[in-house]
């Protein structure tokens, strides 16, 4: 017989206390804190075959939320798949910032553009309820993640098949939020840890990984609302290549935010155009 101690043991030789505890509480659908009380409760062969499967996947370098299939966002739980980016703490700065435009109670456009698991879209909506928040994302595997993460909270989101704005006409937004692929081609960062198993996609853009900011940037004034708001979430060296390309596109009142590791993470600008 192998009890849960035992068990979480055996696998603390290849993985981090925490890790070990995670996958082994998902395999047994029970808490952590279960598994602290119950520490000398036996594991079925099955369970425990299972277990080891996962550790040994993690062992390997898969993510833990790939094999548990979900990770906590802002206080929600949100499935997660290889077919979207993981859900990552320093995104909630973008999601806050999107909350101090976005008053409550007021019907306000909002579009997030490649949305992934949706988990900034179905936040936003959740939290404010009175604005039409859409999602755009270009992948059809992410966007059947994000439409069973809306559904699953409850959010009214509408999600758009888009290659960023290119399918939303001439519609206007109060405020566009996204978190696009900021990372250089060729950053040795992607061939290493949980970014090897994560979409490139959604992780790589161009040789200096500003190309998908330019082309938002480039396009958001035409479908943002005169004062409307654009909100990116860059890389931790991209702050002044923003700010500049932000400026240039003729954005006002720009602002730059730290994350809580002290690093400029999230600017955005508000859009004098004059409609």
């Amino acid at each position: 017989m192998t009890t849960v101690a035992q068990a979480l043991a055996a696998a603390r030789r290849r993985l981090p206390a925490n890790e070990a505890r995670l996958l082994l509480g998902h395999v047994l659908a029970r808490p952590a804190e279960w598994m602290l009380a119950h520490d000398d409760e036996a594991v079925a062969g099955e369970a425990l075959r299972s277990f080891a499967a996962l550790a040994a996947r993690r062992a390997a370098g898969e993510p833990v939320a790939y094999l548990v299939g979900h990770r906590e966002f802002h206080g929600r739980d949100f499935a997660v798949s290889p077919a979207v980016l993981i859900p990552r703490p320093e995104t909630e700065l973008l999601v806050e910032r999107a909350l101090a435009i976005v008053e409550p109670d007021v019907p306000a456009a909002v579009l997030d553009l490649g949305t992934g698991s949706g988990c900034i879209a179905i936040t936003l909506a959740c939290e404010r309820p009175s604005a039409r928040v859409a999602a755009a994302d270009i992948a059809p595997a992410a966007l059947a993640v994000a439409e069973a993460n809306a559904q699953r909270h409850g959010a009214n989101v509408r999600f758009v098949a888009s290659d960023w704005f290119a399918a939303l006409g001439g519609e206007l937004f109060d405020l566009v939020v996204a978190n696009p692929p900021y990372v250089a081609l060729g950053d040795p960062h992607l061939t290493a840890g949980d970014l090897r198993y994560e979409p490139g996609s959604a992780l790589a853009s161009g040789i200096d990984g500003l190309d998908s900011i330019r082309a938002i940037i480039e396009a958001a004034p035409g479908h943002l609302v005169d004062g409307g708001w654009l909100l990116l979430e860059h890389g931790y060296d991209q702050a002044e290549a923003v700010r500049s390309l932000l400026e240039c596109a003729g954005f006002a009142h720009i602002g730059q935010w730290r994350d809580l590791a002290g690093i400029v993470r999230v600017s955005g600008g508000r859009s004098t155009f004059g409609r």
